[in-house]
């Protein structure tokens, strides 16, 4: 399911080193270390007011008019709340309202804050003292998050095991990537070689009703949920696709095995695709560039990086893929509010392509981590991009481990490539504009409900931009976008390169 960008690595990336700073990894241990370690040796002594107290959380000043909004939601608590006793549970709440006013990226009021969480207690008209202290609490952090922007969400205990098992390559579920859509779940990308790609789904696609239950009305989580499943089970998703009539589509559920890298070589050309930014991708990448150096010299003329419809993951892998073929500079920099939230990243020496050339190859369904590895290969002319627009995902979200479970998946800062533009709902803009034969833009970030704005630059208009159906076909998909990535790569220049379509244009009209 959807997998933003995390956390950040720690302190520096060990290049080309089997072992990289792993992410999640850390997020998950530090959850397991606040509930063992502060909370005391059982569940039943811990006390989430002592685990702030702990952490300094409680020695934060927090102005009267702060208090005030406290006091308002706890009045609604109150209201709908089935027991009285339940104080962890409200200091629950009072810890993670702290950390989003303190860490998302951009300030946030508390009354917002506070009439995010109120809506999402009332938004199914409870009855007064209806709801358990947890479900009323998970529905005011669910209303609180989602109102921030597309990314941020909060994850109950059991959400955030799945989320933490999905970046190690390998889950239960139907293989899709996906975001909110003025309520209805909009899939970013069906994950290649999964139940979702094998039943036809597509980028853009909304799932209007999961086993015939309509989505609208539901959190995010709430739709991933009823999606899950043991393998071998059917489930059937209502789609809304472009104009067409609404149609049900039958998956079965299988165990996802995300393969995160895989390559080829054909003739005089290196193919590598990641479909995904895992924890794989690190010795994915080692092993087809170690096979590429197997060629003898000069049979290998250039490789192409397939980065389409791949969502993003893990921050620090997007790094190790952008710092496999640069020498020096800035792959990206992070800046949120705070300044541990302030960080540039810089490739170090060591080519593994040793100066081939490179196409990268981007759409529409390319998104985060595929965005930092586009725009600093493209800024540094180490690799021509081709394709379409990516998505414009710019956003740092970090897994923030809540007091004895649960965890905020929060946005906390945006990604600025090394441009000095934030990628955030701009996106990267192909060298070469592959134009699609049957155009259809789709929602990009910038079309997202609640999406963060971006820094508009200037439209790359002056790019070449060359009719898809002018490429030749390559491979059994008869993808006519890597015909034209190897076209490119076989004529030695851009210049020859365009002039070759342009004769093969006029041949076809």
């Amino acid at each position: 399911m959807d997998r933003p960008d995390t956390a950040k690595p720690q302190d520096s990336m060990a290049k080309r080193v089997v072992r990289a700073s792993l992410a999640w990894s850390g997020a998950a241990v530090l959850g397991v270390a606040v509930a063992a370690a502060i909370a005391g040796c059982t569940v039943q002594d811990s006390s989430v007011a002592r685990v702030m107290e702990a952490l300094g959380v409680d020695r934060l000043a927090l102005s009267d008019d702060t208090r005030r909004e406290l006091d308002r939601f706890n009045t609604v608590y109150d209201r709908y709340a089935s027991t009285r006793d339940a104080e962890d549970r409200l200091d629950y709440f009072r810890f993670a309202f702290r950390r989003v006013r303190a860490s998302y990226v951009h300030k946030v009021n508390d009354a917002d804050l506070i009439d995010a969480a109120i809506k999402g207690v009332e938004k199914d008209k409870p009855a007064p003292a209806s709801l358990a202290p947890s479900e009323l609490v998970e529905k005011a952090l669910d209303g609180m998050l989602q109102s921030l922007d597309p990314h941020s969400d909060y994850m109950n205990a059991r959400e955030f095991e799945e989320t933490y098992i999905s970046t190690r390559g390998e889950f239960g579920g139907l293989g899709i990537e996906v975001t909110m859509d003025e309520g209805l779940v909009k899939i970013v990308s069906p994950i290649e070689d999964t139940p979702a790609e094998r039943a036809g789904l597509k980028p853009g696609d909304r799932i209007t009703a999961v086993d015939h239950e309509p989505v609208m009305g539901k959190s995010l989580s709430d739709a991933v949920a009823k999606m899950r499943g043991e393998p071998g089970t059917e489930i059937v998703l209502r789609i809304r696709r472009g104009s067409q009539p609404e149609f049900d589509v039958t998956v079965v559920r299988a165990v996802i095995k995300v393969r995160s890298v895989r390559w080829r070589v054909d003739g005089d050309i290196g193919y590598v695709r990641v479909t995904r930014f895992s924890e794989k991708v690190e010795g994915g990448i080692a092993k087809a560039m170690a096979e590429l150096r197997t060629r003898p010299d000069g049979q290998i003329r250039g490789m192409v990086l397939d980065l389409r419809s791949n969502p993003g993951g893990l921050l620090d892998q997007s790094l190790i893929l952008a710092d496999s073929f640069l020498d020096q500079g800035t792959i990206v920099s992070v800046r949120g509010r705070t300044a541990e939230n302030r960080r540039n990243y810089d490739a170090r020496p060591g080519d593994l392509a040793r100066n081939l050339p490179i196409v990268v190859l981007i759409n529409g369904g390319s998104a985060s981590a595929s965005e930092i590895v586009a725009s600093a290969l493209q800024y540094h002319h180490r690799a021509t991009v081709m394709g379409t627009r990516s998505f414009g995902k710019g956003s740092v979200q970090t897994i923030m481990p809540l007091p004895v479970e649960g965890a905020l998946r929060l946005t906390t800062a945006l990604y600025y490539s090394p441009s000095g533009h934030t990628i955030q709902a701009e996106g990267v803009h192909p060298d070469i504009v592959i134009q699609p034969e049957n155009e259809d833009a789709g929602q990009r970030e910038s079309d997202l409900p609640g999406a963060l704005p971006g820094e508009r630059e200037e439209e790359a208009d002056g790019n070449p931009r060359i009719s898809e159906k002018t490429c030749p076909e390559e491979g059994e998909r008869k993808d006519r976008v890597l015909g034209c990535a190897y076209s490119f790569l076989r004529a030695g220049s851009t210049e020859s390169f365009l002039a070759e379509m342009a004769a093969r244009s006029r041949r076809a009209s």
